[in-house]
């Protein structure tokens, strides 16, 4: 895997924008980062949703994932770009993008997903009104 390639992959993502974090290349979604390249141009940092999930990545992928100290209990992994695959990368990247991301696109991406047109309007139940709860106010304005 190559940093453009990554930029390709992660630019499938609805609202996601390239930009400099950390002085390095980044992506982002709503202007919140998700993934940057490091600086040593040979590993990427990913989001994620808690340590516990740094600590099962590590473990179970010793061979793409790893940390630093710098890292570690921090909800982040970094990932060896020449041993990550397109699908790893495609899931690491939307995991990281959700957390990020508004939740319109979150619900844009579902409704594409489930085959459902991005301009159709997302379907609510009819919901009734509870009764007032406040007093109705006389037209003069006093009480």
């Amino acid at each position: 895997m190559r940093w453009e390639r990554l930029v390709e992959l992660g630019r499938e993502l609805p609202g996601v924008g390239e930009g400099t974090w950390y002085r390095t290349p980044g992506l982002h979604v709503g202007g919140k980062f998700f993934c940057r390249l490091k600086e040593d141009g040979r590993s990427v940092v990913f989001r994620l949703e808690s340590v516990e999930e740094q600590e099962f990545l590590v473990t179970a992928q010793p061979h793409v994932y790893f940390i630093t100290d710098h890292y570690r209990g921090y909800a982040a992994v970094l990932a060896r770009l020449e041993a990550l695959r397109v699908a790893e990368c495609r899931r690491r990247l939307e995991s990281a993008w959700r957390l990020r991301a508004p939740k319109s696109l979150v619900r844009q991406r579902e409704r594409s997903r489930a085959g459902v047109s991005p301009a159709a309007p997302a379907r609510h139940p009819a919901r009734r009104r509870s009764p007032r709860a406040r007093p109705r106010r006389s037209p003069s304005g006093g009480r």
